[in-house]
């Protein structure tokens, strides 16, 4: 993958976001989004190496589509300006549609590299069941919020949407509230992607993932509905 052309591509449609550029740069477009999917690809048979139970995905299904879904946001641009894929067993892309954790990037318009590993937003039967999950395994879950190469390389699980008040039915004085306002289970990092070939972008993932593998098995002992 060419991902010096890549960042060009999504650059110029970030200045151009409309249907008559984006059909004139389509054969631009075709070139790129296949050797994104040869890179998802290969993800998936190396990922496999260490969490067999991703060998199921499919990588044209893994792949998220470039077009946006405009109907219910004031933004109209038609296209996204980001190629990105979520690897999951189950085939579903996005983890808030139940399908447990999943492994995301993307790569965006402004040359940087995105990617997450977790439940982003998960549905409320789910999250209760993740929520459930933390008090029955304090220690495993305690363990996991301390593991040093998963900070070293994430921080700490992300907060976005975060409840100011307990959850119903929690107890507001349990050591881990704090944990049991989360609204995702996941974490995630960014990183510019000047300089980077291929090569680097796909170990850096690798590498990425393989830390956040912890976060991967220990929400998957959590109760599906």
């Amino acid at each position: 993958m060419h991902v010096a052309e890549l960042s060009r591509f999504l650059f110029e449609l970030s200045e151009n976001n409309n249907r008559a550029w984006f059909v004139m740069n389509k054969p631009r477009y075709d070139i790129l989004r296949a050797e994104f999917l040869q890179m998802v690809t290969r993800l998936i048979q190396e990922l496999s190496k260490f969490d067999p139970a991703i060998a199921q995905c499919d990588p044209k299904k893994a792949l998220f589509r470039i077009n946006r879904d405009v109907r219910f946001g004031k933004d109209k641009s038609p296209y996204k300006t980001y190629f990105s894929a979520s690897i999951l067993p189950s085939g579903r892309k996005k983890p808030s549609e139940g399908g447990g954790p999943a492994y995301y990037f993307q790569i965006s318009q402004d040359n940087r590299l995105l990617f997450a590993v977790g439940e982003y937003m998960p549905p409320s039967d789910r999250l209760k069941n993740i929520r459930q999950h933390i008090l029955e395994d304090e220690t495993g879950f305690k363990k996991l919020i301390k593991n040093k190469a998963m900070k070293d390389c994430f921080g700490e699980l992300q907060e976005e949407g975060k409840l100011i008040r307990p959850p119903k039915g929690f107890d507001p004085e349990h050591a881990l509230i704090e944990y049991l306002k989360l609204k995702s289970m996941m974490v995630w990092t960014e990183i510019p992607l000047e300089g980077m070939l291929y090569e680097d972008v796909h170990k850096k993932l690798l590498s990425g993932f393989k830390t956040a593998l912890p976060l991967v098995t220990w929400l998957r002992a959590a109760k599906f509905s």
